[in-house]
């Protein structure tokens, strides 16, 4: 005769497990709420917007074709104090500067490009008159910030009429010898566009 031994798993050990469970499952979901949370409020800091950025480059871009309403936007909200900006007064300094930040870069980066041995003459004969004209933009943009916290918005305006035709006159110079790229198009571009959107804004304040 035969002896079966059975085994049961005792009822205690069975409720343990099952609040582990229970409380892995609540600790998972609390933990994946925070995560969505912290999600949710990082999307709503990088997509915050300004109102007055977004009426003001409506009315530049119908203003002028020159001014991309995308670009227009962007760049006014990648200055840090354009979200608490709350006039169109504020938002033209802030573009002024902008166009500043552009050039003092620029200038910058011809020199960086100047000590490069690679660079043929003509190249560098480009560049040098190119480093001459953002120098004198700089100087430019110097006065006009003046003119403009003046309120001289009448000579703030020839100023920057005076900048932008300088960023075509760079890229013109390398157009003039056949098949050479400009090393400077895209920052020539980026200063003709930041110079119109600035000339626009002032132009709104003018009129």
């Amino acid at each position: 005769m035969s002896l079966e031994w059975k085994t049961s798993t005792p009822l205690h050990t069975n409720t343990i497990h099952d609040e582990a469970q229970a409380f892995f499952f609540f600790f998972f979901t609390l933990l994946l709420a925070s995560l969505i949370a912290a999600t949710e409020n990082d999307l709503e800091e990088e997509t915050a917007t300004n109102p007055l950025i977004q009426e003001t480059c409506r009315k530049a871009n119908l203003n002028d074709s020159n001014v991309q309403y995308g670009f227009c936007l962007a760049a006014l909200q990648s200055a840090p104090d354009s979200l608490c900006a709350d006039s169109l007064r504020e938002l033209g300094l802030i573009s002024v500067k902008l166009v500043r930040d552009n050039i003092t870069s620029t200038r910058c980066y011809i020199k960086y490009l100047l000590r490069d041995i690679k660079a043929g003459p003509y190249v560098r004969l480009r560049l040098d008159d190119c480093l001459d004209i953002y120098s004198d933009s700089l100087l430019a943009v110097k006065r006009i910030i003046k003119d403009y916290q003046s309120k001289r918005y009448g000579y703030a305006n020839m100023e920057m009429s005076s900048v932008l035709d300088a960023a075509m006159a760079c890229e013109d110079g390398f157009e003039q010898e056949e098949g050479l790229m400009s090393p400077l198009m895209k920052r020539n571009d980026n200063l003709y566009m930041l110079s119109a959107m600035a000339l626009t804004i002032i132009n709104m304040l003018l009129f």
